[in-house]
């Protein structure tokens, strides 16, 4: 075995987004670009010499070829060990707690999280830290002055790791570890939340249906779901992981969810319904007869999270980021605990966990979490619903209206422009960035802005800021839009823009949603020309 240093140049482009570097699968696979990212992110994180890292991914396509090339990277870099899913597979949630469990020194995650997969689709690779969150923006930042200035990466050249085969190997003077991508992760679950209950709930009758969208939360649900807790086979659909994910879009809403949505607004649907995303990370959740939007669902599982035995002792905090609806404020001001608003990428949250000012976490993207792993975690807020579910004998539709009933409703939309050419969407954005200062007390829709601006946050852990996160316009009645790039897209450019309107009940509680939001949506585009300046008759998908 020898160690190659390979003369290379700077490729342009390599800025990481959200989270981590999206490309299609084909820019990864072209020459040097894996490696000199990945040799940038060694770099800039203070080398590897002696290190050990995790690895591993949602086993899209060239999932498995992009990490045989990090270990032989890592190997050559002088890392004492590496951590690696069998078969290079981990959901981000079970890598970041792979983290913390080892007390590594980080993580390569290869993931495109929700973006579809296979040889002409979506790839990417993000770098987690030692507490198993993302890497921050100055961490990123880094990564990316390295990627402009690079001259040459170090591999090993040597034959591939048996991935297949779980125990420990010898790659060069590196260790290593194939572990089962599903064991401790599991383990986890079952420490934090009453299996023994949620048993005697699936004992009793009780039906649900969970779409694992063909990715990588299938294994990790059938395990958990029907082997631990005793749900009925096939409770599971579309279990099997592929690197195409069948062809489908792993992103659990309604618009690709669709065969879930169907089953459970049938008569006959099971009592409650869920789906995740590519790399596990996102959840949706149904049921009989009712579409529970992701903001408020963080809501009712902040408001209810004692229920679960490891948060009986109550939450030091709840954070949203700034798109993701207020329902989530009113149960933190009703249960007297701290309420943290910010920028939109799980990163953020990090700070706010470590530091012990918050307990749950969550983003209208179908994202929630807490401070069990330093990601968003798809299967575990299914878990959680479930153990609310076993606690309160109610269905979802009446845990619902309960909750609506006592905080009042925050009626939530998303509606997403996509693949949008990037100078409409510059301009689009730009447009109005100009305009905010001149739109206080301007009178649209038979609304009125009451505020406008470009949100901008500072962290209250480290002090470091962050601007140009989203253009918001609040209205006097308390409703709202947010305008904002998506950061997690690989062609042209998203846009989308968050809809919101407070009702505090008694009456109005049960509207549909996008009636209910028609003067907002209104009031929208008059202000943002959204759909005149794209040329499009309306949203590519409605969330």
């Amino acid at each position: 075995m020898q160690i190659l240093t390979i003369p290379t140049t700077p490729i342009s482009g390599q800025k990481p987004g959200t989270s981590g570097l999206r490309k299609k699968t084909s820019v990864f696979q072209s020459r040097h670009y894996l490696e000199n990212f990945a040799q940038s992110i060694i770099d800039a994180t203070g080398g590897a010499e002696r290190r050990t890292f995790v690895v591993g991914g949602d086993g899209r396509y060239f999932n498995d070829r992009a990490a045989q090339v990090i270990l032989r990277m890592l190997a050559a870099n002088g890392a004492r060990r590496a951590i690696v899913g069998q078969g290079a597979v981990l959901s981000t949630p079970a890598a970041s707690h792979l983290i913390r469990l080892n007390g590594t020194d980080g993580g390569f995650i290869l993931s495109a999280s929700h973006n579809p997969g296979g040889k002409d689709a979506d790839f990417g690779l993000k770098f987690n830290m030692p507490n198993g969150g993302p890497a921050p923006e100055a961490v990123t930042e880094a990564i990316y002055a390295r990627t402009q200035t690079i001259t040459d990466y170090r591999v090993l050249e040597a034959t591939d790791v048996d991935l297949a085969k779980i125990g420990e190997q010898e790659l060069g003077k590196m260790q290593v570890s194939v572990v089962d991508p599903v064991a401790d992760y599991a383990a986890l679950m079952e420490s934090l939340f009453d299996f023994p209950k949620m048993r005697t709930l699936f004992s009793k009758g009780f039906r649900m249906r969970f779409d694992a969208m063909c990715a990588v939360t299938g294994p990790y649900a059938v395990e958990i779901l029907e082997r631990r807790l005793g749900a009925a086979p096939g409770t599971v659909t579309h279990a099997t992981p592929l690197p195409d994910f069948g062809g489908m879009h792993p992103d659990p809403n309604p618009t690709w969810a669709h065969e879930l949505m169907a089953e459970m607004m049938d008569p006959g649907a099971p009592d409650f319904g869920a789906a995740s995303d590519g790399d596990g990370d996102r959840n949706m959740v149904v049921g009989q007869g009712i579409y529970v939007s992701p903001s408020d669902s963080l809501a009712v599982l902040a408001a209810n999270v004692h229920l679960a035995p490891a948060y009986r002792g109550g939450l030091k905090g709840i954070a949203r980021s700034m798109p993701t609806s207020g329902a989530a404020d009113r149960v933190a001001e009703a249960l007297g605990v701290q309420a943290h608003e910010t920028p939109t990428g799980w990163k953020f949250f990090g700070n706010l966990l470590d530091d012990g000012r918050a307990t749950i976490c969550g983003e209208e993207s179908f994202g929630t979490g807490s401070d069990h792993v330093r990601e968003k975690d798809g299967l575990w807020a299914v878990l959680l619903w479930l153990n609310i579910l076993a606690e309160r004998s109610e269905t979802v539709q009446e845990i619902m209206k309960g909750h609506w009933s006592h905080f009042g409703r925050n009626y939530y939309s998303r509606h997403d422009y996509e693949a949008l050419p990037t100078e409409v969407a510059a301009t689009i954005m730009d447009g109005l960035r100009a305009r905010l200062g001149d739109l206080p007390g301007t009178a649209v829709a038979g609304l009125t802005v009451e505020g406008a601006d470009d949100f901008a946050y500072l962290d209250p852990v480290d002090g470091s800021r962050s601007t140009a996160q989203g253009l918001r316009l609040r209205f006097t009645d308390g409703s709202r839009c947010v305008l904002r790039a998506s950061g997690t897209g690989t062609e042209g450019a998203t846009l989308r823009l968050y809809l919101e309107r407070f009702v505090p009940g008694p009456g109005g509680l049960d509207q549909e949603v996008q009636q209910a939001l028609a003067p907002v949506i209104e009031a929208a585009e008059a202000l943002t020309a959204l759909k005149k300046l794209s040329g499009r008759n309306g949203p590519d998908v409605v969330t």
